[in-house]
């Protein structure tokens, strides 16, 4: 399945280990995910050379392109919200993790589509069974 994940880069990359553990194992398990270069370490550098345009184009062309989209909305990111409501308008399934006890924002809680689930972990490993289980349904 092409797997588009989702989660910050500018807003924080205070669970940079968590987003690595999740595409390790989308990639493991046969999963294409354009965006796992998302979860490295030098992210922020390499996306700071790239133009504002040039992220856009590329970014939503491989939402259109996804099966799915899976975000780790722990931390608020402006990209993040705007990626889930593109999903949801181009009619992808879209899975929304956050650690529990976050506040997330109240447009993702709040969001009655149907192509939305929201769940939270309290581990990387719940987090990755969370996600198998979504695109198990998907």
């Amino acid at each position: 399945m092409n797997v588009y994940f989702a989660c910050s880069i500018t807003g924080g990359r205070d669970l940079e280990r968590i987003y690595q553990d999740l595409t390790l194992a989308l990639l493991s398990s046969g999963h294409t995910v354009p965006t796992a270069h998302l979860a490295e370490a030098n992210i922020v550098a390499v996306e700071a050379g790239a133009e504002p345009r040039e992220v856009y184009d590329r970014d939503t062309e491989w939402i259109r392109g996804c099966d799915v989209l899976i975000a780790e909305v722990s931390i608020p990111s402006h990209g993040v919200g705007y990626e889930i409501g593109f999903a949801l308008g181009e009619g992808k399934p879209v899975l929304c993790l956050y650690q529990e006890g976050r506040k997330i924002s109240k447009m993702i809680t709040g969001n009655p589509h149907s192509n939305l689930s929201i769940k939270s972990y309290r581990t990387a490993n719940e987090a990755i069974s969370l996600a198998h289980e979504f695109l198990t349904k998907s």
